[in-house]
């Protein structure tokens, strides 16, 4: 492996674009759980396990793109979505397995925000040894 040139520690804060600060605020917090850190018109700023989300308009044409995917982990993936698609979210598909190793079976499920970000909810549940 080759030496970096810098040292990268951690993922502080991911951005993702909305049209209603607002509105995409109510959605992470009510129906995601995630604490809101501060909001005004134009952004708000949550937390996610101490990484922050950044809600934001962009500010001009340089900032407006689609955003990345952001993957929630969740406890219970299957639990999660049901209680999401109770409250009319939309799901691109059912919780399907994408890979195994390391003893868990990587689950993910993805879904729309209220801009139609495609965000995804994942869970590692561990292997059966022998199977």
């Amino acid at each position: 492996m080759s030496e970096s040139v810098i040292a990268v520690r951690k993922i502080t804060q991911v951005s993702v674009k909305v049209t209603d600060v607002k509105r995409a605020a109510s959605f992470y917090t009510r129906l995601l759980g995630l604490p809101l850190l501060f909001s005004q018109s134009n952004m708000a700023l949550l937390d996610c396990g101490g990484i922050r989300l950044l809600l934001g308009v962009p500010e001009n044409a340089q900032f407006d793109h689609p955003s990345s995917t952001i993957y929630f982990q969740v406890d219970d993936l299957f639990e999660a979505h049901r209680k999401l698609e109770d409250q009319g979210v939309e799901f691109l598909g059912k919780p399907h397995k994408v890979a195994e190793f390391g003893g868990y079976a990587v689950w993910m499920a993805f879904f729309r925000d209220p801009d139609g970000n495609v965000q995804a909810l994942t869970s590692e549940i561990p292997v059966a040894s022998g199977s």
